[in-house]
């Protein structure tokens, strides 16, 4: 038997490479293949890195998708189905929109496929494969293989997955519908063999709040400490309120962590249900704690809550700025299916599409949304002019002399400046992206 495992890309333009920031390595891939019984035969197609062989001799197609990268999914399976090949396909949207799902492939899985995978395998084997497979989100005790990786160039960054989920219930965001608010932690063992087991000198721990259990965080960064690795991961604010806790990070290796502020008004933070980051404190306090102990953040702000108006952008600029942070996203609010924030927009009759994501002619950075203050058009395009001043080589040099008096690490010098300017070059490149096209052309 053989499995063909392929990771959709999200689209590119027409002439243009794949951005160049959107390419770091798929875990997800490398967990099913360390879960593939040794009997079967593998093979991966990355569609962000090369051209798919629809003709390739195969039994089995794995397809991982994302809202982003659904459409393209769907016509990668219908490429494949049209040729007698059963298809199998999961990730986030597959979770959140199975019924959608399964009218583009033979089987679904919704959850984490970790538990039920060799079932599937099992199945198809005797054929029967089920219509759905419900998989559950804790961790079972297992290294990914990226041998499925040889050849493919992803970023110079291991992804090590530390947690899942978050206990908070923010409005927007896809994860917490996914884990129903609830987080799950990682076997600190686990984490520690897969790090050894990796040449890379820099990680990003996987994790949607890394320091959503104070008492696990510190247990795995005491065990990470001997290994000397430098690493990244996601984060919130809470952090800043706990000196051990941040002694702890930086100890073992944390640079750089990133942090969802979301935004600097208060009846938006209500909206959103992200009241509790305003009853944290000084937020500028709660930040120079995090940056005095060497610790550099990566901030991101979400815009479009009914409180927003254009003096937003501005204040969260300006924050931005004062605060030399290592990168800031602009981001406009995006209504996922399965959130409480689709939800609520589909309500009051606010959304230009209920299936956004498989519009045709739509485009990342398109808003799928009706905005209080502003039209979509002029949201989208205030969050790239917020980008372009922030990544301005005056802004990128400014907050570069700061990170140097913060942090004397040559590579993260390296990665600050290679990046910034990624990024600053990338702003109008994702701009206007056809989502699911453009990937049938030779890569650059």
């Amino acid at each position: 038997m053989k499995i063909t495992f392929v990771l959709p890309g999200i689209g590119k333009k027409k002439g243009d490479g794949y951005i160049k920031t959107w390419k770091m390595e798929p875990l997800t891939i490398a967990t099913l293949k360390a879960l593939t019984p040794g009997d079967v035969e593998t093979e991966f197609y990355d569609d962000r890195l090369e051209l798919i062989n629809y003709d390739t001799s195969t039994d089995l197609v794995a397809i991982t998708a994302e809202t982003y990268t659904a459409a393209r999914a769907y016509i990668i399976a219908g490429e494949f189905r049209k040729r007698g090949i059963k298809v199998v396909i999961g990730g986030y949207h597959a979770s959140l929109m199975p019924q959608e799902v399964l009218e583009h492939a033979d089987s679904v899985i919704t959850g984490n496929a970790e538990a039920v995978w060799n079932k599937v395998i099992s199945d198809f084997k005797n054929g029967i494969l089920q219509k759905t497979y419900k998989g559950c989100p804790q961790f079972l005790s297992y290294l990914p293989d990226r041998s499925i990786y040889a050849g493919k160039k992803y970023l110079p960054l291991t992804l090590v997955e530390t947690g899942r989920g978050c206990p908070f219930n923010c409005e927007f965001c896809s994860i917490s519908s996914f884990y129903k608010s609830h987080y799950t932690e990682r076997q600190v063992d686990d984490i520690v063999k897969e790090i050894e087991g990796s040449k890379n000198r820099y990680f990003f721990l996987v994790d949607d709040n890394i320091v959503a259990q104070p008492e696990y965080a510190q247990s795995l960064f005491t065990a990470i400490t001997p290994l000397k690795i430098k690493w990244t991961s996601q984060g919130t604010l809470t952090m800043g309120r706990d000196p051990k806790l941040l002694k702890l990070m930086k100890k073992s290796g944390c640079d750089t962590i990133l942090i969802g502020f979301e935004s600097l008004d208060e009846k938006n933070l209500n909206q959103m249900k992200k009241d509790w980051s305003f009853k944290l404190g000084e937020r500028d306090e709660l930040i120079n704690r995090i940056h005095d102990e060497g610790i550099s953040i990566y901030a991101t702000f979400v815009f479009g809550f009914d409180n927003d108006n254009e003096a937003s952008f501005d204040r969260a600029l300006e924050f931005s700025q004062k605060h030399n942070f290592f990168f800031t996203a602009f981001n406009h609010l995006l209504p996922f299916p399965g959130t409480q924030l689709y939800l609520r927009l589909k309500e009051e009759g606010r959304l230009t599409s209920d299936k956004w994501w498989l519009e045709p002619g739509y485009h990342y950075g398109d808003i799928p949304y009706m905005p209080k203050n502003m039209t979509p058009e002029r949201l989208s395009e205030l969050c790239a002019t917020a980008r372009r001043e922030f990544f301005k080589y005056p802004s990128i040099i400014k907050r570069g002399i700061k990170l140097f008096s913060r942090n004397k690490d040559p590579l993260l010098s390296l990665i600050f400046w290679t990046q910034n300017i990624n990024l600053k070059h990338e702003v109008d490149g994702k701009l206007r992206i056809p989502v699911g096209s453009g990937l049938d052309e030779m890569p650059k």
